[in-house]
């Protein structure tokens, strides 16, 4: 891949998006993971204002050293950027305390789960509205378009998306390319969602690696040719891509025929 070319590529298409919608800069969520770090130093090369937004929910100290090492050398390198720091531990521990008990505890953390992401996006949208930006979007496209590993309506919640059409590994080369830290190129993925250390991985059932693989499969193998983790991470792979379709899709409206409307 043309790393250079696929940096200057996205920034134009940020800076062009900006104009078309007549807005003023962006609004960039800092995790401390990869896909964080590339979208806000693509953001910072604009030139445009950028502000990123640390929020964090029972957040473990690692992915917080990492987010304010990487938003301080970006604030060290352009004059364009900014940062705001929103603890929303407290809002969060409020809505728990607010909600019934359930008999289903692992049903019950994965919603509180898809609710810290929630939290984040609503947090985005009030610096987005107060200065007319626009809240870009870090997803990546394993997680968008192929296993729809994101919250709806949380970190799915964005105005554009740049580096969806980036599978995860290059993700990696744009952040080795643009000198991210080595701490969160190093970082083990995670989506930080759940207050303890479970990865991407542990999530999934599966690598980024494996998933790219599954993602451009193209049956060229008869099922007998592949081996037993392959078949394995192939039906991981397809059962999520199916099951989270309702993520993928715009959302379905009901239309109604005219002749019921005048009837």
């Amino acid at each position: 891949m043309n790393t250079e070319a696929v940096i200057n590529h996205i920034v134009d298409w940020l800076n062009a998006y900006s104009r078309k919608s007549a807005t003023d800069g962006f609004v960039v969520g800092i995790s401390g993971g990869i896909d964080s770090a590339v979208t806000s130093s693509l953001a910072a090369r604009t030139g445009l204002p950028v502000i990123f937004v640390e929020m964090p929910i029972h957040q473990a100290e690692s992915q917080v050293s990492r987010a304010r090492k990487h938003i301080s050398m970006l604030e060290s390198q352009f004059n364009n950027v900014s940062s705001a720091w929103t603890e929303l531990t407290p809002f969060f521990d409020s809505f728990v305390a607010a909600m019934p008990a359930v008999k289903d505890e692992d049903k019950r953390f994965h919603a509180l789960a898809n609710t810290r992401a929630r939290l984040r996006m609503t947090t985005l949208y009030y610096f987005a509205t107060l200065h007319n930006y626009l809240v870009a979007g870090t997803g990546n496209k394993v997680e968008d378009f192929g296993v729809g590993f994101y919250t709806k309506y949380g970190d799915g919640g964005v105005d554009l998306s740049p580096i969806a059409d980036l599978m995860k590994s290059e993700v990696y080369e744009i952040a080795q390319a643009m000198g991210v830290i080595e701490e969160i190129q190093n970082a083990v993925p995670t989506d930080g969602l759940w207050g303890d250390d479970r990865s991407d991985e542990d999530q999934i059932g599966a690598s980024y690696p494996e998933l790219e693989w599954a993602m451009e499969y193209r049956f060229e193998k008869s099922e007998g040719e592949l081996g037993s983790r392959q078949k394995q991470v192939l039906d991981i792979y397809q059962k999520l891509n199916r099951a989270n379709q309702h993520k993928m899709l715009p959302i379905p409206v009901c239309e109604i025929p005219q002749s019921i409307k005048k009837s």
